[in-house]
């Protein structure tokens, strides 16, 4: 615990600690806690960015963007920089650094709170189809259809042999590596809402839509879409993560465990 000038931990009780938050960001959920956090006295957050989006929206607060180096370096940046608790708020499908996170916070005797969006499930009308991979959604691609692709970037390069088929790939930056050899990009940011979703859909005689099951509202519309025009999802799932950290799945239930836990450390 690192000690610190007296502050106001809350409206009538004052304290002589201030609990240090290092958040692994560059979601929505990120941003929005380091923002709650902001007003909350006793608490300072940094948040850490991995750097592959070329212009990240920057949240609140102190901002490191690069990455650490691996589990062992994160437990050496912990330990120098007097981090109390890391807040996990990655994307879903950021196995690599989450899995970083749970060793080194046990390394380094840092507590860990993962906070993630809540799953996709589908419901009544939807026609999802669940696949364990993205080269496996690749495989599973009827030929002659017309694909929307919004699995990110990175994962383009998976379908880059998939020449039987269209792609309208959606990303915020070009992707890196081999692409489908019939392909057009669209380069977009989220929110989208469901007229939007529904006019790209018709507009590219989309058939077939293919998703990382990422959760969240702001490209929730697209399933929205494809489920009213009966288009066939293919729904990658999520990595299973294998840490005892505790979990929430909303940014207020994660600020009140920062504050509680400050509370109990004052």
């Amino acid at each position: 615990m690192v000690c610190d000038k007296t502050v106001v931990c809350d409206k009538t009780v004052e304290c002589d600690h201030t609990v240090k938050v290092l958040i692994l960001g560059g979601t929505t959920e990120s941003r929005a806690l380091a923002s709650a956090l902001d007003t909350v006295q006793g608490i300072d957050t940094i948040t850490s960015l991995a750097g592959r989006v070329t212009r990240p929206i920057l949240p609140v607060g102190q901002t490191r963007i690069g990455g650490f180096g691996g589990p062992e370096a994160l437990a050496v940046w912990l330990r120098d920089n007097a981090i109390d608790v890391v807040v996990d708020a990655t994307h879903p499908f950021a196995s690599t650094i989450g899995a970083h996170a749970e060793q080194a916070t046990r390394a380094s005797g840092v507590a860990l709170l993962v906070l993630t969006r809540p799953p996709w499930t589908a419901g009544e009308g939807d026609r999802w189809t669940s696949v364990a991979s993205l080269p496996d959604a690749a495989s599973a691609i009827t030929p002659g259809s017309r694909v929307f692709l919004t699995t990110g970037r990175q994962g383009v390069r998976y379908f880059a042999c998939v020449d039987h088929s269209w792609f309208l790939v959606r990303s915020i930056d070009p992707p890196t590596g081999p692409v489908p050899p019939h392909m057009t990009l669209h380069l977009s940011r989220g929110p989208f809402d469901i007229d939007h979703e529904s006019t790209l859909l018709a507009d590219n005689r989309i058939d077939l839509l293919i998703t990382k099951n990422s959760g969240g509202d702001m490209t929730r519309a697209k399933l929205d879409a494809a489920r009213v025009t009966s288009i066939p999802v293919l729904v990658v799932d999520r990595p299973v993560r294998t840490g005892s950290a505790p979990t929430v799945f909303d940014v207020a239930a994660a600020v009140d465990w920062l504050a509680n836990r400050s509370s109990a450390a004052s």
